[in-house]
């Protein structure tokens, strides 16, 4: 079974986030969008969009999305199988959050790492 098969996003908050997405957006030339983030598409070396894209947002720093991690980020990871990956995570000891949720957007299920960090999993929906 193949765990992680790419990122499917990174998210971190900012003490104050509309100052920090203004310099990505200038300095970096983001296009971060109303919502506060920007998904990125994928393409091939020809620069040929393909199916996927990974996600970069900036939030809030009150914000509790990272709960029960303190760190100022969260890395989301794309997978194939999840309810197969959580099911072997349990099996290894490692602290997998009970709640899995399921939407229109995929499935998605959080593991915290040893040093405490959140780390998000997710099954995109079929074709992407």
């Amino acid at each position: 079974m193949k765990r992680v098969t790419g990122i499917g996003g990174i998210f971190f908050k900012a003490k104050d986030a509309p100052t920090l997405r203004a310099w990505y957006q200038r300095h970096l030339g983001i296009d971060v969008q109303a919502w506060g983030g920007t998904a990125f598409t994928w393409t091939d070396g020809g620069g040929n969009p393909v199916a996927g894209t990974t996600v970069w947002s900036i939030g809030s720093a009150q914000g509790d999305q990272f709960a029960p991690s303190t760190a100022t980020f969260m890395v989301n990871y794309r997978v194939e199988d999840l309810h197969a990956l959580v099911k072997v995570l349990r099996e290894e000891g490692c602290n997998v959050l009970d709640k899995i949720e399921e939407s229109e957007y995929g499935k998605f299920a959080w593991v915290i790492d040893p040093e405490g960090n959140k780390v998000e999993l997710w099954q995109p929906p079929v074709g992407q």
